[in-house]
């Protein structure tokens, strides 16, 4: 049995210069160094309609939201990098979640979720570097079945975080975000076996 860990790390936001697509980037680089099977997703190449019931019932699941969940499914955990649109977590972000949220004939209830661990982190160009959208991204996740690890990593500053290599500038957030993937690795770990 294979014990790496499948690491899914991905970006509630589709901006091409997103800070939270860098993060998550750069925390899949410290998650293949880290010694999971680290693979990065932009949620641009899955584009989802509003989540619709009457679009469903019409049309069914959309290939998409057929191919994420399928992404989803097949890894272990997930470090998501979430921005913070007026203190919460982005419109894009949601509308994923509820997708993968929903069930098809055959499938058990949650399959995207059951059994799962994430990680939360943020870049901000405020303060806070996008902690409150955090705390309310994490209930979110605790409600659809997401063990979610109890530390997470807020960037502020975002604008001026990164340098020209994709890395944090700040040493301390650097290595707090190699601190916390390597975290996420072991516990993914102990779960799969």
């Amino acid at each position: 049995m294979n014990t790496i860990p499948r690491i899914l790390f991905f970006a509630g936001s589709a901006r091409e210069d997103s800070y939270n697509k860098k993060l998550a980037r750069l925390a899949a680089n410290v998650g293949q160094t880290a010694g999971a099977a680290a693979t990065f997703a932009d949620l641009r190449d899955y584009p989802m309609p509003l989540f619709d019931q009457d679009l469903e019932a019409r049309e069914g699941e959309p290939a998409t939201v057929t191919a994420w969940k399928q992404l989803m499914k097949d890894h272990d955990a997930f470090v998501i990098a979430s921005p913070e649109h007026n203190s919460t977590y982005s419109a894009l972000l949601k509308n994923t979640i509820d997708w993968a949220s929903r069930k098809r004939e055959g499938e058990a209830p949650r399959a995207c979720f059951a059994g799962k661990v994430a990680l939360l982190i943020s870049a901000s160009p405020g303060n806070l570097g996008g902690l409150r959208g955090l705390l309310n991204l994490r209930a979110l996740l605790a409600n659809v079945g997401v063990m979610v690890m109890p530390d997470m990593l807020a960037v502020p500053a975002a604008h001026q975080a990164f340098d020209e290599a994709g890395g944090l500038k700040n040493q301390q957030q650097q290595e707090s975000l190699s601190g916390l993937i390597a975290s996420l690795v072991e516990t993914a770990g102990r779960l799969k076996r």
